[in-house]
């Protein structure tokens, strides 16, 4: 399903390398996201591939927390994480452009996720993934023109 599938770009005045760096200290997450407002590492995770952590997810309907896992971790190329068991894959990449980076978000619910909503939410889990879609529609681009921002002002 393509609708449950979305990515969008910016170009960013900063090494790919600066832009990772950024990217992937989770804890500077709640300067960014419009949902997530802070995250913590588990003790003794550093951000590479099978480090976890937790993030603070606020809409005006509901807070709640959320384990997620690192699954890529290529310092100025690719920082991804999946949400649960497998049920959302967000990520950045960096490709070098013109003196700066294209850096790309990357969201995508997958099966898992979708299974995981149709056995806890029944009926309505078709109405809470399109919310989540939308969520994601909207605030990719939100997250990464505050990024830009933080990258290119020091």
């Amino acid at each position: 399903m393509s609708e449950l599938r979305h990515s969008a770009s910016v170009t960013v005045a900063a090494a790919p390398e600066a832009v990772y760096d950024l990217v992937s200290d989770v804890t500077r997450t709640g300067e960014w996201s419009p949902i997530c407002q802070e995250c913590w590492w588990d003790e003794g995770a550093s951000g590479q591939v099978g480090d976890g952590f937790t993030g603070r997810n606020v809409t005006p309907e509901r807070t709640w927390e959320s384990r997620s896992r690192v699954v890529a971790a290529d310092r100025g190329r690719e920082f991804a994480w999946e949400v649960g068991a497998g049920y959302v894959r967000w990520g950045y990449t960096m490709v070098p452009a013109g003196g700066g980076t294209e850096l790309t978000e990357h969201w995508e619910f997958l099966p898992a996720g979708q299974a995981f909503f149709a056995e806890r939410f029944g009926e309505s889990a078709g109405e809470r993934i399109a919310e989540r879609t939308r969520q994601a529609h909207e605030g990719i681009p939100v997250t990464l023109a505050a990024i830009k921002r933080i990258a290119e002002s020091g």
